[in-house]
C-alpha cells in the first residue's frame, strides 16, 4: 500500500497507540467486572435505570469540560506554548484553565442540585423520574472533579506521557468495585439504599482520580495550581475561543444521550440499564482501539501541524484508519453474532438479579450498537485532525447536523418500534446517525488536504466487510454446535457457555486471519510492520538509555 520511502517516513504510532489501549483495555475489563456486580445486585432494575440516566450528566460535563471540547482546543494551545515560550508559561496557562473549571463547574453543580429539588416537586407523581433525582444530586459533584482530571490527562498526554493518563479509569472502576463487594452486601437489601451506595462511591473515586494525577504531574515538571486570574489571559480566551464551537457541538451530542437515556427510561424501566450493559461491552474493543487512537493522534497530529508537516499528518491519518479497519470490522460482526451468548456468559449467574429477560433485552441492545464500532471509531479518528487543524466549525456542523437526524431517528422508533425493541431503535439511530457524521467528516477533510484519499481506504473496508461476514458465520455456528455438544455432555452450563464463546472466537480468529492472508494480504502486511516498527522502536529506545 506504501512506497518503501513511506515506510521509512512514517511514525510508528501504533507503539503509542498499543500502550494506550493495554492499559485502556485494563480499564474495560474492569469496567466489565464492575457491571457484572452491578447486574448481580440490581439486575435491570428501576434503581439501576436511574443511576444510568443520572450518571450520564457528570458524563455530559466530562465531554464538554474535561477530555471533549475544552481538551481538544487545549493540548494545541498547549503545545505551541510549550514550543515556543517554555513550560513556565504552559504551565501557568494550565493552571487557569484550572481555575475556569472550578468557578463554572462549581457554579453549574450548584445550580443543577437546586434544579433538581423544583423538578422533583413538580413531577412527584411519576416515579420513574422520582428515582432519579436523589442519585443526581450526588453524582453531580463528580463533575468537577473529573473535568480536573481530564485536564491533567491532557497535560500527560501532551507530554507523551500516555500510560499514567490511560489508568485513571482504572481508579473509578476499582473504588467501584470496592463499594459493590465490601459495602453493599453489609447493608441493607433495599435496592434504593445499595445504589446511593454505589453513587457515592464515584465521588469517592472522583478524589482517588485527582489525587494521583497531582503527584504524576509534577514528575513531569507540572504543578497544577487553581488560578483565578484567567478573564484578562490571552490563552485563555484563545482556548474558550477554540472550543466554544466544539463545545456547542459536543454539548447537542451529549444533550442527545442524556435524551437517549429518558427515552429509555419511557421505554420501559429496564431500557437504560440494558443499555449501558450492551454498551459496556462495546467499550472493550473502542477503548483498545478507537479511545486509544483518539488519544494518540490528537497530539500526534499537533505536533506535525506545530512542524508544518502537513504531508505526515495525511499519511498517519490515512494508516490509522485502514488500521482500525482491519481491527474494528470483525469485532463488529462478532459482537453482533454472538450478542447474546456473551451477554449470557458475562452477566447472568444463579442467584443474581439479572435474569434471562435482562439477558434478552441487553443482547439485543448489543446488536443495535455493534455494527457500529466501525464507526465510533473512524469518528476518534478523523476529528483530532481537525482539531490539530484548528479548524473547530466543521466537526461542530456535523455534529449539530447529525444530532437532529439522531434525534429524529429516536423519537420514530422509540413511538414505532415494538415493546421489547424500543431501545434497540435508540442504539440503531446512534449508529446510523455515526455513519452519516463520518462520511461527512471524511468529505469535508478528502475536499480541504485530499486526505483520506477514499481510494486507498474504501476499497479496503469494503473487502474487509466481506471477510468478516464470513468470519462471523463461522463463528455464530460454531458457538451453537459446540453449545449443544457440551449440553448433552452433561457440562455445567457456565462453562458450556465460557468454552462455545471461547471456541468461536477462536474458530473466527482463524477463519478471518486465513482470509486477510488471501485477500487482503496488503491490509495484514501494514498492520505487521506497524508492529515491526513498535518492536524497532523499543529496541531504540532500550539502547539510548
Amino acid at each position: 500500500m506504501q512506497t518503501s520511502d513511506v515506510k521509512r517516513k512514517h511514525e510508528p504510532i501504533l507503539r503509542s497507540v498499543a500502550l494506550v489501549g493495554s492499559m485502556t483495555g485494563v480499564s474495560r475489563i474492569l469496567g466489565l467486572v464492575r457491571e457484572w456486580l452491578m447486574a448481580y445486585f440490581f439486575g435491570t432494575s428501576l434503581q439501576k435505570s436511574a443511576f444510568d440516566v443520572a450518571f450520564r450528566i457528570p458524563n455530559l460535563f466530562r465531554r464538554l469540560f474535561g477530555e471533549g471540547a475544552l481538551s481538544a482546543a487545549f493540548i494545541p494551545v498547549y503545545t505551541e506554548t510549550l514550543k515556543n515560550e517554555g513550560p513556565e508559561v504552559a504551565n501557568r496557562l494550565a493552571s487557569r484553565i484550572a481555575g475556569f473549571l472550578v468557578a463554572v463547574l462549581g457554579t453549574v453543580t450548584a445550580l443543577g442540585i437546586l434544579l433538581s429539588f423544583g423538578l422533583q416537586h413538580a413531577l412527584a407523581y411519576n416515579a420513574r423520574a422520582e428515582a432519579v433525582y436523589p442519585l443526581l444530586r450526588i453524582t453531580l459533584f463528580y463533575a468537577p472533579l473529573i473535568c480536573l482530571a481530564a485536564l491533567a490527562i491532557g497535560i500527560l498526554n501532551t507530554l507523551r506521557q500516555f500510560a499514567q493518563s490511560a489508568l485513571v479509569p482504572v481508579y473509578l472502576n476499582l473504588v467501584w468495585i470496592l463499594a459493590l463487594v465490601g459495602v453493599c452486601p453489609f447493608v441493607s437489601a433495599d435496592l434504593d439504599v445499595r445504589i446511593r451506595v454505589v453513587a457515592w462511591s464515584t465521588l469517592a473515586a472522583g478524589f482517588v482520580q485527582v489525587g494521583l494525577l497531582l503527584p504524576a504531574l509534577r514528575k513531569q515538571g507540572v504543578r497544577l495550581r487553581i488560578s483565578f486570574d484567567w478573564l484578562r489571559d490571552a490563552r485563555v480566551k484563545n482556548v474558550l475561543r477554540l472550543a466554544a464551537p466544539m463545545a456547542v457541538g459536543m454539548g447537542t451530542v451529549q444533550i442527545n444521550l442524556l435524551v437517549d437515556g429518558l427515552l429509555a427510561l419511557y421505554a420501559g424501566t429496564w431500557g437504560p440499564s440494558a443499555m449501558e450493559y450492551a454498551e459496556r461491552v462495546t467499550y472493550l474493543p473502542l477503548g483498545l482501539v478507537g479511545t486509544a487512537f483518539a488519544t494518540v493522534l490528537l497530539p500526534t497530529f499537533a505536533k506535525h501541524v506545530a512542524d508544518g508537516n502537513h504531508a505526515m499528518l495525511r499519511m498517519t491519518l490515512e494508516r490509522a484508519l485502514r488500521t482500525i479497519a482491519v481491527i474494528m470490522v470483525p469485532m463488529s460482526v462478532g459482537l453482533t453474532v454472538l450478542a447474546l451468548p456473551i451477554i449470557n456468559l458475562l452477566y447472568t449467574w444463579h442467584s443474581g438479579k439479572f435474569d434471562a429477560q435482562s439477558a434478552l433485552y441487553s443482547s439485543r441492545a448489543l446488536m443495535g450498537y455493534a455494527p457500529g464500532l466501525l464507526f465510533f471509531s473512524f469518528y476518534q479518528a478523523l476529528t483530532p485532525a481537525f482539531y490539530a487543524l484548528k479548524d473547530m466549525r466543521t466537526p461542530l456542523k456535523c455534529s449539530v447536523t447529525c444530532v437532529v437526524i439522531n434525534l429524529c431517528l429516536n423519537l420514530l422508533f422509540v413511538f414505532t418500534w415494538a415493546v421489547g425493541w424500543q431501545h434497540v431503535g435508540l442504539a440503531v439511530a446512534t449508529v446510523l446517525s455515526s455513519i452519516v457524521n463520518c462520511g461527512m467528516l471524511a468529505w469535508v477533510l478528502n475536499r480541504k488536504f485530499g486526505a483520506p484519499r477514499f481510494g486507498a481506504v474504501v476499497p479496503d473496508v469494503l473487502r474487509l466487510i466481506v471477510l468478516s461476514l464470513v468470519m462471523g458465520a463461522a463463528a455464530y455456528y460454531s458457538e451453537r454446535e459446540i453449545s449443544r455438544y457440551l449440553t448433552q455432555a452433561g457440562w455445567a452450563y457456565k462453562l458450556v457457555e465460557l468454552t462455545a464463546v471461547a471456541g468461536a472466537m477462536v474458530v473466527g480468529a482463524l477463519v478471518y486471519g486465513a482470509l486477510l492472508l488471501l485477500f487482503c494480504r496488503n491490509a495484514l502486511k501494514e498492520l505487521v510492520g506497524d508492529l515491526r516498527l513498535r518492536k524497532k522502536g523499543k529496541k531504540a529506545g532500550a539502547g539510548s538509555q
